[in-house]
């Protein structure tokens, strides 16, 4: 796909590409305040149809939600022949007991026989993270295990 960037003076930058299914213009316009706007227009036409304003939280979540069912399928995919190995994707929630707190605390592995193999925080993966990563509200951990483990790990995240 080719992602066309379009210099915006005094504004910031325009992003944005066309669906193959439609030929729609889909992409963001990324503000030097710092807030994006997420925007649609027509086929062949550069004027924007539809926009909607993001602050950088929001931003950053929608990057997370779009970014992590694409690692959690990649991985999917590479344990598809290893039997009883899934790929789950959890959040660390606001008011988790693990908001805050470091990786090595929750005794994931210990405690469930899961494995916590990336990060997704504001739209970047982050790969193997150490004991001594710290989480913070709206991470989506990619989480690797069996069924039963994976149900474990919900819970543990979940209540501690």
């Amino acid at each position: 796909m080719n992602v066309e960037v379009t210099p915006l003076p005094g504004i910031g930058i325009r992003k944005d590409f066309s669906l193959k299914s439609s030929g729609r213009r889909v992409g963001v316009i990324d503000h030097r305040d710092g807030t994006i706007d997420l925007i649609v227009g027509r086929p062949d036409n550069p004027d924007v149809t539809d926009q909607i304003s993001l602050s950088p939280r929001e931003a950053a979540l929608l990057a997370n939600l779009l970014g992590a069912p694409q690692l959690v399928a990649q991985l999917e995919e590479e344990h598809r022949d290893l039997e009883g190995v899934t790929t789950r994707q959890l959040t660390i929630r606001g008011g988790s007991v693990y908001d805050g707190r470091l990786l090595g605390e929750t005794q994931m592995r210990t405690r469930t026989k899961t494995s916590i193999v990336a990060v997704m925080r504001a739209g970047h993966a982050i790969a193997s993270p150490g004991p001594d990563f710290l989480f913070t509200a709206g991470d989506v951990l990619v989480v690797v295990g069996t069924a039963d483990g994976l149900a474990a790990a919900a819970e543990a995240l979940t209540n501690g």
